[in-house]
């Protein structure tokens, strides 16, 4: 009965503060000082200890160093005409198949995505060039707002990801593996979409309206040039991790170092974008490194209380299956998605479903590309829908018609979700091929 007492008081005390619009970091470490005062009647030397523990164990891990990094690769493509490049090369390649240009959404975030770790980013520097051309082109004004709000969030999924990183620190897992086991669950996510997008636009072929201009082969093989700038981002980044001659971290600083190189090969790069890309990369992972300090404090705090092993005892008593348990987790994180962003959603979980998910048997490292789903089903869901905000921005159009043009995507992302737990060697046959080859 103390253990349920505690974990309500957690609950309320993390409802409240946030409820009143305290910073999220802020928040958790109020919530974990409370709690400990409270509940432990531990002084405040004690716990003063106990942060500084916390503080030095994560500010000097090395797998954080990839974040700054990698963040500051996409500022510098976002700030730059490689997204228009993108669109000019994918537009030539996909106009043969039905849907046509709607495709440059799916295959577009796909390819961004694997150059960021930003789901925002993602729709924004996709979003920022295609919602004008198929506006123009008169395409379905609903699919391509849909299409781009789900695409979007494999920026999430695709490695590299930010999520993941604060995932495999949080959870200590590889995020070598975690990054290789997103990548056939976001070709999975992807392809869901463009045959969604095929299928409506064969049933309708008004929703995508045949372009009056014929190309050459060759023309569409020369299109496809603009496209070497990410092609290469993606190379250099992916190869160096997957080959076994860098690490996220040293892979991410080499990624950033060659967008820098690039821009300034292509005449992009000028003073002002790199102090903008610098300052945007700095305010990025200060947020997010704080909020992973702030959440490994709760997750320490919830730990003095014995709150997720007693959580964990009570569920077990329930007797579930393993698919049991996914489904009443899967409608845990649909609700936190509603209110939470993604990094909130991980770091103030984790603490209590993971021990849940590896008492299930569950690979750690499945349960990751779980995870990073849910996380994205709430980057296409009002309120808080990140992505709806950011297409709420390049649009004009209101929230509710964008979440609503989202809600087959959210539905394709629901299916994702059913056959990655059906068949879970989707995310894992990557990973252990690539790190479990025989000496």
């Amino acid at each position: 009965m103390e253990a349920i007492v505690s974990g309500l008081v957690i609950l309320l005390l993390i409802f409240f503060f946030l409820g009143v619009g305290t910073w999220v970091f802020a928040g958790l470490l109020l919530v974990s000082i409370t709690g400990l005062m409270l509940l432990l009647d531990m002084s405040a030397h004690r716990v003063g200890v106990i942060a500084v523990k916390i503080l030095w164990r994560y500010a000097s891990t090395w797998e954080l160093a990839a974040i700054p990094m990698f963040v500051w690769m996409g500022e510098i493509i976002f700030r730059t005409d490689i997204s228009d490049r993108l669109f000019k090369g994918l537009a030539p390649l996909v106009d043969m198949v039905p849907g046509r240009l709607l495709h440059t959404n799916v295959l577009g975030c796909t390819m961004f995505a694997a150059v960021s770790g930003s789901s925002a980013a993602t729709t924004a520097t996709v979003g920022k060039i295609t919602t004008t051309e198929l506006a123009r082109r008169n395409y379905d004004t609903n699919l391509a707002i849909g299409s781009l709000a789900g695409a979007g969030s494999l920026g999430l999924l695709i490695p590299p990801s930010i999520v993941m990183i604060i995932y495999g620190i949080l959870a200590e897992v590889s995020v070598a593996r975690l990054f290789a086991a997103g990548v056939f669950p976001g070709i999975l996510v992807a392809g869901l979409y463009s045959t969604y997008i095929i299928a409506r636009c064969m049933a309708r072929p008004e929703l995508s309206p045949k372009s009056s201009e014929t190309m050459t082969f060759g023309q569409r093989l020369m299109g496809a040039v603009n496209l070497l700038p990410v092609i290469v981002l993606m190379v250099l980044v992916l190869g160096s991790i997957y080959s076994g001659l860098a690490t996220p971290s040293e892979a991410a600083a080499v990624g950033a170092t060659a967008a820098l190189v690039l821009t300034l090969i292509m005449r992009q790069m000028t003073w002002s974008i790199f102090v903008e890309s610098l300052m945007g990369a700095v305010k990025v992972s200060c947020m997010v490194c704080i909020i992973l300090i702030a959440a490994a404090f709760l997750s320490t705090a919830m730990g003095y209380l014995h709150v997720p092993a007693n959580i964990a005892k009570a569920i077990g008593t329930l007797d579930l299956s393993p698919i049991g348990l996914i489904l009443i987790l899967s409608v845990f994180y649909i609700v936190l998605g509603l209110f939470l962003d993604g990094i909130s959603i991980v770091v103030m979980s984790l603490p209590i479903t993971l021990p849940l998910i590896l008492q299930a048997g569950f690979d750690p490292v499945w349960f990751g590309v779980y995870l990073v789903i849910m996380v994205e089903l709430g980057q296409v869901t009002p309120p808080i829908g990140f992505n709806l905000f950011v297409l709420q921005g390049l649009t004009g159009h209101p929230i509710g018609r964008i979440a609503v043009a989202a809600l087959p995507f959210f539905i394709l992302m629901c299916i994702a979700v059913a056959i990655v737990t059906l068949v879970p060697e989707i995310a894992l046959w990557l990973p252990d091929a690539l790190f479990n080859k025989p000496k």
